[in-house]
């Protein structure tokens, strides 16, 4: 069976908000078997709405539109929906009581705005909300499900997991669908694609393979559908033990795992313990570590050296390295490394020094331009990568790079740095 996502709001249209409900919605349903054939946003008018529901509601068996559900005026999606089903808006008491209990246990006056979020299309289903004011709501034409869900996102994950999912599989017979993903980071696409090749056309014609490629790396995905999990399962991961044995150490693991979740499992089996010294990446690499739960066992702190005086003051940086090489350089990045080290009496530290953007490059150092260094008891390496001219890639690649450039020091695989490639 398929689905459309209907997400409606002008602040989508106008970049105000990033529509991450259709995203949710899409992983869940292609989880249990949906399959989402389009996603569409529309404008906050009647005659939008409306088109696009008979649009939908023509070609996918489960229509599922978020937003448009609160009690101001420009939330208009009830009065779309039953203008398009040919019904009047009536009072559901049930909610009329859900709301008035919640506007008082808030101290909320329960006003004409609040009292209208009871109002649904005639000879709806309503589904009840539990986490707010406005119901769901579920309509059928011709054997289609049209569900219309708020557009506040942890009150559509409850009544999509609670209410929709629910009345979908008693409707339908959905597909069985294994998805498995792992995390690669180093190779370029092109490179891996090239690289994979072999293992790729040697897979059973059941399981589909997607490249999904971003600043932190390429995920690979198999899928298979209408298989027996338990030999979908088993096949993936004779799969993707063949393919880690290909390009280990690229081969990071299975999603959601990271380039720094990789190093904290590494640092906490060694019961070692890391110090980061930034500048272009202005704490990014500090902020993603301790993003991880347990980041306390292994991280010590962090130094944002943005500024040479910082650099030279505070991590000991020789000032006749910074006029003579410049803050972007190898000698500057080794030194920050050291220093934080030391600074921190820290197993190992990590440092970034570079060319943002989109200003600030030079003939000899143009944008993109970064050196990261790392630096261990007795020892320190750093490498230069050349990323392009937007400034959130290149502080995101630089992030991801150095974090990873100590990974592969730690397991002794430094010598592969010579032949990735920039993502």
């Amino acid at each position: 069976m398929n689905a459309e996502i209907i997400t409606i709001g002008d602040e989508i249209l106008i970049g105000q908000i990033v529509d991450t409900n259709s995203a949710w919605i899409g992983a869940l349903f292609s989880q249990n078997g949906i399959t989402v054939s389009r996603v569409v946003s529309v404008s906050d008018r009647v005659e939008e709405i409306i088109e696009a529901i008979d649009s939908a509601i023509k070609r996918a068996d489960v229509v599922v539109v978020t937003g448009g559900l609160g009690p101001t005026k420009d939330d208009i999606t009830k009065s779309a929906i039953a203008r398009y089903f040919g019904v009047d808006l009536v009072r559901d008491y049930a909610t009329f009581e859900h709301v008035r209990s919640m506007m008082e246990a808030r101290g909320i006056e329960f006003n004409e705005s609040n009292q209208a979020q009871a109002l649904v299309p005639s000879g709806c289903e309503v589904l009840k909300n539990e986490n707010g004011s406005a119901p769901g709501m579920l309509l059928r034409r011709n054997g289609r499900l049209l569900f219309s869900l708020p557009g506040v996102p942890f009150e559509m994950k409850a009544l999509v997991c609670e209410k929709v999912l629910p009345l979908v599989r008693r409707e339908f017979s959905l597909q069985s669908v294994v998805h498995r993903t792992v995390v690669t980071f180093g190779m370029a696409e092109s490179i891996l694609s090239e690289t994979i090749a072999p293992w790729e056309e040697a897979l059973p014609e059941w399981l589909r393979l997607a490249y999904l490629p971003n600043a932190r790396g390429i995920r690979l995905r198999l899928s298979a559908y209408d298989v027996d999990k338990e030999v979908a399962n088993a096949e993936m991961e004779l799969q993707f033990r063949a393919l880690r044995e290909i390009i280990e150490p690229y081969y990071i693991g299975d999603e959601p795992v990271s380039v720094e979740a990789a190093l904290a499992t590494l640092l906490c089996e060694r019961g070692e313990t890391l110090a980061v010294a930034e500048s272009c990446t202005g704490g990014l690499i500090s902020s993603r570590i301790t993003q991880l739960e347990g980041a306390s066992k292994y991280f010590l702190g962090s130094v944002t050296a943005y500024d040479n005086d910082v650099k030279e003051g505070v991590l000991g940086v020789c000032s006749a390295y910074l006029r003579c090489y410049g803050a972007v350089s190898q000698q500057v990045a080794e030194q920050m490394a050291q220093g934080v080290r030391m600074l921190m009496n820290a197993d190992y530290a990590i440092a970034t020094t570079g060319v943002a953007g989109p200003g600030g490059g030079s003939e000899d150092k143009p944008v993109g331009t970064v050196w990261i260094a790392i630096a261990w008891r007795g020892g320190v390496e750093s490498r230069l990568m050349r990323f392009g001219l937007l400034r959130d890639q290149n502080i995101e690649r630089s992030a991801t790079h150095a974090l990873n450039m100590l990974r592969l020091h730690i397991i002794g695989a430094s010598s592969w740095l010579q032949n990735s490639s920039v993502l």
